[in-house]
């Protein structure tokens, strides 16, 4: 695809990404608002097998998109699908942006309480349900970073590159954060996620920042059945 042709394509691309964007933004706000009013919220939802089928479902059906949005382009270049300028720069960022965003997080969450407005952590541990818990920590620890990962730190960062990265590392991270429907959790998912973004630029992959992302989730489930 020539330059001439590859602009008006990334054009549209991005006004489909801009609908996909809001359509996730409205879903999990509506979906917040809508249990908050509802009496039959239930607790550790990690627990459920229809959670973990329904998240997947879910993500696939993201993932779809995201690779519609992406053909017709180099996967490495629209969803950064290629090895890091070095992995050794990679491991060593990733490291620092772990530690630096779970302090954030941990100085953050008494203020706004995202963590427990969520509803994901598990409030312990049930043997008995632990293969439920298994495969939602798939789905949330590992699946869904991955998708997420290629929606904003992919697809979306490629189609915005032409404002700068700047640009595309701010304006990705409050998709990302908005997307949660959380309203609460807004200043700590644009903080992960301009580190998530600054990962992606500094190391020219978005193989690190997936790995960071499923760091980070992954923790966050370990600590919430073992505290």
């Amino acid at each position: 695809m020539s330059a001439a042709e590859s602009r008006p394509n990334m054009q549209r691309r991005l006004v489909g990404w801009w609908v996909l964007i809001g359509a996730l933004t409205l879903l999990n706000f509506s979906a917040r608002f809508s249990e908050e009013d509802s009496s039959s919220k239930t607790d550790n939802v990690l627990y459920r097998y229809d959670a973990a089928v329904f998240g997947f479902l879910f993500y696939a059906l993201i993932l779809g998109v995201v690779l519609v949005l992406a053909s017709g382009f180099d996967s490495r270049e629209a969803l950064g699908l290629r090895r890091p300028r070095s992995w050794g720069s990679a491991v060593g960022i990733a490291l620092g942006s772990f530690v630096a965003l779970l302090i954030v997080a941990a100085a953050l969450e008494p203020v706004f309480g995202a963590g427990k407005a969520q509803g994901l952590d598990p409030t312990g541990w049930i043997p008995e349900k632990a293969p439920a818990l298994v495969l939602n920590a798939l789905v949330v620890a590992v699946f869904g970073p991955i998708v997420e990962e290629l929606l904003f730190r992919g697809v979306g960062f490629f189609l915005l590159s032409p404002f700068g990265q700047p640009a595309a590392i701010v304006i990705t991270a409050i998709s990302f954060s908005l997307t949660h429907g959380l309203a609460q959790g807004i200043p700590i998912f644009f903080i992960i996620g301009v580190g998530l973004a600054l990962l992606r630029a500094r190391t020219g992959s978005i193989y690190p920042a997936m790995i960071l992302h499923i760091c980070f989730n992954g923790f966050g489930v370990i600590t919430g059945v073992f505290t």
